[in-house]
């Protein structure tokens, strides 16, 4: 592994490493896209957008109301939304003020709101007023003083965001009754931070600057510190593989994937941008006629997602009568891209679908395959630039080639990390090594290959979701003795989770334990498998063995 045999195969062009020095800051590479791209469209959403100049005005307002609230460099503030222009510009804002972000899914519980943001300690929040009666629930356990909110169609004009408010509230009836202290919408923290002016920062490569919350490689969620110089590292390492495929000024980028994931964060929101690429937010991707309308509206040029999104637009009609002569390049990540789905994607498209991996702790990409012939199905491609990858046995020797062994990461984009958990990162990171807690192999022309993994995590359309966090709420319940929670194999969404249950009393019903876990957890974590036994399989030592109740049938 040594010779490091994958970079003769690297696509032309690309060069073996990057200099991580060229900006001390992640805002000193943003401001030279605002500047260098400023005329061009940076961000659309619903058939609205905004340029890179007007990107750049409108995070300096927002940075200035951070600052006129007394938010001081090194605080943290939420990020609660889904895909919408206003996140671009929380996020630039609250990086110009110094803030460390805290990416936050729109769809967490009360619960798993109220434990990242005590973990994080979370000073400040910007939320779509969809989950604020959530917010509500919790706040009064937190320590957020500052609460900006705002609605889907805040950014969209009085026309046509307020038809499309209208809709939410009093059609649909997505946006439920809250009652907040102390809030102010979007629009007017942008009308009020004009007034201020934004101190110049001492910050460094070193300091973090992001908090993405995941459930690592063991244990329940955890935040990665994510610093300047990861986050700038694995921007460049994406831009110079992207730099022959890709034209400056010219691409046009859809992202289904919410920007809160570290996927689309790192990809879309920033390598991308060094392109002075457009990207076309899409607020809801499960409804697919969404994605079919930005596609003729657009001449989307790249995209990005996830296997169980490619399968849903491979069999919808209207997908298949989109002409897609301007695409080039589909880039899956988040979970594996399955080889009858990326082969009916190019059959369809004519464009090949390409495989990445990388977890958050990496910022997030590792590997990824060229966007050309070159990319293998069934392959997560070639270590980006600067990037060390080898497979090891579990004394930590190395494996020969063609041999499994768990992979194991080096490279600038490699967190600081986890926040106030310095045992779970030393388990993680050891000798300069991320741990990924995945096994694979290496083929002969230096291409690697996700071959299972090696915890219990469970991989539900692209989100992780952790066994222990399912026992440990529905532990909870009063009528369950015991509990196990495993993947089981689906077709749409590549696993779901199974709970196998010992009761403790006979009248628990399996509606009641999908209730419970539906008030406690997101939807993607809640079980779509019930199970009912005498009793769970256990080792000598009393520890309940998942991997016995993975290799039953369900």
């Amino acid at each position: 592994m040594e010779n490091k045999p994958w970079l003769a195969q690297y696509p032309a062009g690309v060069p073996a490493n990057i200099d991580t020095s060229k900006y001390e800051l992640l805002m000193d590479f943003v401001l030279e896209c605002f500047e260098k791209y400023k005329k061009l469209p940076a961000y659309e959403n619903f058939g609205k957008s905004i340029t890179y100049k007007q990107l750049n005005k409108y995070s300096d307002q927002f940075a200035g109301y951070l600052v006129s609230r007394g938010l001081e460099p090194g605080d943290k503030i939420a990020l609660m939304m889904p895909n919408l222009l206003q996140y671009p510009i929380a996020l630039f804002g609250a990086l110009k003020a110094g803030l460390i972000v805290v990416n936050t899914n729109p769809l967490y519980t009360p619960r798993e709101m109220e434990h990242q943001f005590k973990d994080s300690e979370v000073k400040a929040i910007v939320i779509a007023e969809n989950f604020a009666a959530n917010l509500e629930k919790i706040i009064d356990r937190l320590e957020i003083s500052v609460i900006i909110t705002t609605s889907i169609g805040e950014m969209l004009g009085s026309v046509k965001g307020g038809i499309i408010n209208f809709a939410l509230k009093n059609i649909k009836r997505v946006v439920p009754k809250y009652n907040l202290k102390n809030t102010v919408n979007f629009k007017t923290a942008l009308n009020i931070g004009k007034s201020f002016d934004i101190p110049k920062l001492d910050s460094s490569a070193e300091d973090v600057i992001l908090h993405q919350y995941t459930g690592g490689t063991t244990g329940v969620s955890k935040g990665a510190m994510l610093t300047n110089k990861n986050m700038i590292a694995n921007m460049l390492q994406m831009r110079n593989w992207l730099h022959p495929f890709l034209e400056e000024k010219k691409e046009i980028a859809l992202s289904p994937l919410p920007m809160y994931h570290i996927f689309a964060f790192s990809v879309n929101a920033l390598a991308l941008m060094s392109f002075g690429a457009k990207t076309v937010l899409v607020t809801n991707p499960r409804d697919l006629s969404s994605i079919v309308k930005e596609f003729g509206r657009n001449k989307i040029t790249l995209m990005t997602g996830i296997n169980t999104l490619f399968n849903a637009l491979n069999n919808n009609e209207d997908f298949q009568k989109i002409d897609f002569s301007q695409l080039k390049a589909a880039v899956g990540g988040g979970m594996a891209v399955q080889k009858p789905v990326a082969e009916r994607w190019e059959e369809i498209t004519g464009v090949r679908l390409c495989e990445g991996y990388g977890m958050t702790e990496a910022s997030p990409v590792v590997t990824t395959n060229p966007l050309n012939e070159s990319a293998r199905i069934g392959s997560i491609g070639l270590p980006i630039p600067s990037t060390d990858v080898r497979l090891v046995d579990d004394s930590g020797q190395v494996v020969a080639q063609g041999e499994v062994g768990e992979l194991q990461v080096r490279g600038p984009q490699v967190m600081r990390g986890y926040y106030k958990q310095p045992e779970e990162t030393a388990k993680t990171i050891v000798d300069g090594w991320l741990n990924t807690g995945d096994l694979g192999t290496m083929m002969e022309d230096g291409y690697f290959k996700i071959v299972d993994r090696k915890k219990d995590m469970i991989l539900v359309s692209g989100f992780n979701v952790y066994p222990n966090e399912i026992e440990d709420v529905l532990a909870s319940h009063p009528k369950i003795s015991e509990v196990a929670a495993v993947g089981a194999d689906d077709a749409k969404s590549g696993e779901v989770v199974r709970v196998c249950i010992v009761k403790k009393e006979k009248s628990l019903t399996e509606k009641e334990v999908i209730d419970f876990c539906r008030e406690n957890m997101t939807g993607y974590k809640v079980p779509k498998i019930v199970d009912f036994m005498k009793e769970l399989p256990k080792s000598n030592v009393g520890k309940i063995l998942r991997r016995e109740l993975r290799n039953q049938n369900s």
